[in-house]
């Protein structure tokens, strides 16, 4: 069989970034020597073979990148020496050859792992796209090896993935942080992490075998937050059925984080003040002081200073939690951890989830890295754990990102805060479309929709009420 016959003439020959190692088993002289030459001119190694067992040996000995195999061979099928290699376990990608389109053998094929299935003739354009394509994905797997390698060795601490310069420094200042039992303020945009490294804080510090305790100040009406506080004693309000010990109770030994501090009422700043100040709190209603030994951290996504401007936070309780002030970098100023982060919620959806993904193609990487992420590491970890579930296996690859990502204008485009109102909407309903669709693109954070709309979060909480009560009675 002659090479014309059977082989697509391209123009000059272009080298490729990085050559593969590939096994061509073909018992056509000819065709087995025009494929290898193409594939050599295109800067792979090749390896050219008669039949299955000569190729098994072969690949045996060198673990090549590629095997392409005639269907056909003078010992074996080229699907048998396939499904040799699955039984021993070998994953390598395996692209089968034939000189007839069978539909019932490329679906066999596939079952058994194969990379892809080609005719003959074979066409040049379609099999070097096949081989760059092979070649993309072996070295996404081989970066998310060095991944996988680098989040088990030195690229974090704690809880926290990071490399970049942002994250060495923030990591240095959990350390300081971890060996003593100073007060601090952890400052940064929604959804970068201050929990987290609150969480860090504690663990590696002296007192991680006591309880951590969060409270998100801005998710507790105002009237409930000295009761999640402090405590209760029965009888102290209507609801009050048994007593109740606060979270300075339940942090006693250990950490408590008082998330959102900026929006504490104003009015019960001043007694928690003295609580920090003495170490003794009083139940609502109780009539005994109880001692308590506990750290307390504060995290806030607003500018403390201009908070003490308005008239918010008192300038004396700002000053006793702020010994210490660490202001968690954006994750578009940190975009060079995105790959590690990526890493890591993927490992963290396998668990949750048991998904077998392996990492994040390198394409899809890319779409990730030149996003501008307004929810910040938390929006990262939703699309991952959102991606991953989707692929449920392999990699994720840019298919199996959220539309958003894709640029196809979804509603989670990368538009997604932008409303459309039509001409003649009431003012009070486009006013509820934004603060509803602001709510919904900050997961539900009332404090984080009320810095972006310019309003206080008890406003978003009675118009939230005031939505309710329209809806029950049918406006």
């Amino acid at each position: 069989m002659s090479h014309d016959e059977n082989w697509t003439t391209l123009g000059p020959a272009i080298g490729e970034p990085r050559g593969l190692s590939i096994v061509v088993v073909e018992d056509d002289e000819a065709m087995r020597e025009a494929i290898s030459a193409r594939l050599e001119s295109w800067g792979h190694r090749v390896a050219g073979v008669a039949d299955a067992e000569s190729a098994h040996e072969r690949i045996r000995e060198t673990s090549p990148d590629l095997v392409l195999a005639d269907v056909v061979l003078p010992d074996a099928s080229g699907l048998d020496l396939l499904k040799r290699l699955r039984a021993e376990s070998n994953p390598l990608p395996f692209v089968l050859m034939t000189a007839h389109a069978e539909v019932d053998l490329a679906v066999q094929a596939m079952k058994q792992g194969a990379a892809d299935f080609l005719t003959k003739p074979i066409d040049a354009d379609h099999l070097r796209s096949l081989v760059a394509a092979i070649r993309e994905d072996l070295e996404s797997r081989a970066n998310a090896r060095r991944l996988e390698s680098r989040l088990a060795g030195e690229s974090g601490l704690g809880r926290l993935v990071g490399a970049s310069p942002p994250m060495l420094e923030i990591f240095e200042l959990v350390k300081l942080l971890a060996r003593n039992d100073a007060s601090a303020i952890l400052g940064g945009e929604s959804g970068t992490g201050k929990e987290m490294v609150a969480r860090s804080i504690h663990e590696l510090s002296g007192r991680s075998g006591r309880p951590f305790v969060a409270l998100n100040c801005a998710a507790i009406p105002a009237g409930l937050i000295e009761s999640e506080l402090f405590g209760h004693v029965r009888g102290a309000f209507t609801g009050a059925t048994r007593d109740r010990p606060g979270c300075f109770e339940l942090a006693d030994g250990g950490v408590l984080l008082l998330d959102e501090i900026v929006e504490m009422p104003l009015e019960l700043q001043p007694k928690l003040l003295r609580i920090l100040e003495e170490g003794r709190a009083r139940r609502v209603g109780g009539s005994t002081d109880i001692v308590f030994d506990v750290r307390v951290l504060a995290a806030t996504n607003r500018d403390p200073q201009t908070a003490i401007h308005e008239g918010r936070l008192r300038e004396d309780l700002y000053y006793r939690l702020a010994v210490f002030q660490l202001n968690l970098p954006p994750l578009r100023r940190r975009r060079g951890d995105i790959p590690l982060l990526a890493q890591a919620f993927v490992r963290e959806a396998n668990r949750k989830h048991g998904c077998q993904v392996e990492g994040v193609q390198d394409a899809a990487l890319q779409m990730l890295q030149e996003y501008g992420w307004p929810g910040n590491v938390r929006e990262l970890r939703n699309v991952i754990e959102r991606s991953a579930i989707v692929a449920g296996s392999g990699l994720i690859e840019p298919a199996h990102l959220p539309p958003f990502l894709r640029g196809t204008g979804s509603p989670g485009s990368r538009n997604e805060e932008v409303i459309v109102v039509e001409v003649g909407t009431s003012a009070r309903e486009a006013e509820k479309q934004l603060i509803l669709r602001t709510l919904e693109h900050v997961d539900g954070n009332k404090a984080e929709a009320a810095r972006r709309l310019g309003l206080d979060v008890k406003t978003i909480r009675n118009k939230l009420m005031r939505y309710e009560t329209d809806e029950a009675e049918g406006a």
